[in-house]
């Protein structure tokens, strides 16, 4: 095992963890949210302070506010996602095409291969800019569209495309969504302050 701030990380002697192996792993480290990487590394995460808490629900309420709750659905940091690498990753925020999950979805299966359309990563004390970075690419390695790393650390958003390099926003007031996310606006009064 190895500490990366306030993180864990952990390889398993299995390569691969099975979602019933994965789930059963989470029902006995109910305080922890884990993670579960492309290579079979474990990532383990204890809860977050207030302060960040607080600018994560901001976010998803307003994603909420602007999605479509018929046709999409919007998780927040317990939401997780088997990704077509084999990983495990729950992102701070999603938005995904409810239809379009529904077709991915298979009998019995909780958490069929499906990558939602656009992520967000917000950035926490205990974070470590690279390892955030590394995530953001590797959301986009696996078929997300749109990806927003919110940085209140360096007050600075960066936005995350397939096929270009990455668009760092310092100090934005506003982050308008673009390709997925065409018409909303993230305001981010109370997120990078």
């Amino acid at each position: 095992m190895t500490a990366q701030g306030t993180k864990t990380a952990f390889r398993p002697p299995e390569p691969r963890l099975s979602e019933t192996e994965f789930l059963g792993l989470a029902e006995r480290l109910p305080d922890w949210s884990l993670e579960y990487l492309a290579g079979g590394t474990l990532i383990f995460m204890p809860p977050t302070d207030p302060l960040t808490s607080r600018r994560n629900s901001l976010i998803v309420h307003r994603l909420t506010a602007w999605a479509d709750p018929v046709a999409s659905v919007v998780s927040g940091p317990d939401g997780g996602f088997l990704l077509p690498d084999g990983s495990r990753m729950a992102p701070d925020a999603a938005w995904f095409s409810l239809p379009r999950f529904e077709a991915a979805q298979l009998p019995g299966v909780r958490f069929p291969v499906f990558a939602p359309e656009f992520v967000v990563e917000l950035r926490s004390p205990s974070d470590r800019r690279r390892g955030l970075e590394d995530k953001m690419e590797s959301w986009i390695a696996n078929g997300v569209q749109l990806g927003w790393l919110i940085d209140p650390i360096d007050r600075a958003v960066t936005l995350y495309r397939p096929d270009r390099d990455p668009e760092v926003r310092s100090d934005p007031g506003e982050v308008p969504g673009e390709g997925p996310l065409v018409g909303f606006i993230l305001s981010m009064d109370r997120i990078l302050s």
